[in-house]
């Protein structure tokens, strides 16, 4: 048994594999190194924007800050809200309310609500006429015909899209629900 394993060290050639590993992990190490410094790789080269201020201090708790010197003038951040947007005159309606008129029309006998107006879908409201019009097109490979309605509102112009009117809650809720199964988002209103 000495013999075979004197025979198996002479045929590894006498270098051992810990070795190797070594070796392999020096060399990546000055791989890794070049790179870095000669700017192969993102996180090791110069970027020419702002720079932090070294000196710097932070303001305490106790003098106003920035954004709160701007709260206190009046100056705040305007939120928009998709449903505010809205002029009065449309009233939105819940998923739940637009059910129960559906329901309440197909019962035998029913009659439609006699209320002026019809219901619309709206689908978006874009500041950008043409993001108005790619979402028209999109409606357009549903099947459904959209209309894209130019408003005013606070000296801002809003193109809407809008599907209807339609005369019933019913046709308004399939179309809704047809909409919602393609990903697409929309809001109920009754018009006056």
């Amino acid at each position: 048994m000495a013999q075979r394993k004197s025979k198996q060290a002479v045929r590894n050639g006498g270098f051992p594999a810990w070795g190797w590993v070594l070796v392999g992990l020096v060399i990546g190490a000055l791989l890794m190194g070049m790179a870095i410094r000669g700017g192969w790789l993102p996180m090791g080269r110069k970027h020419n924007g702002p720079r932090p201020h070294p000196n710097a201090e932070v303001q305490r708790g106790s003098e106003p800050g920035v954004a709160d010197q701007a709260t206190a003038k009046g100056n705040k951040k305007p939120s928009y809200d998709f449903y505010k947007v809205l002029p009065e005159k449309e009233v939105v309606i819940p998923d739940a309310e637009i059910s129960r008129r559906a329901k309440a029309e197909e019962k035998p006998g029913a009659k439609a609500p006699s209320d002026s107006g019809g219901y619309l879908l709206q689908v978006g409201s874009f500041p950008n006429a043409s993001d108005a019009e790619a979402m028209k097109a999109k409606l357009a490979l549903q099947g459904f015909v959209a209309k894209v309605q130019p408003v005013t509102i606070n000296g801002q112009t809003w193109n809407r899209v809008r599907l209807g009117p339609y005369a019933s809650a019913a046709k308004l809720e399939s179309d809704k629900q047809r909409l919602a199964s393609a990903g697409i988002k929309a809001i109920a209103l009754k018009e006056h």
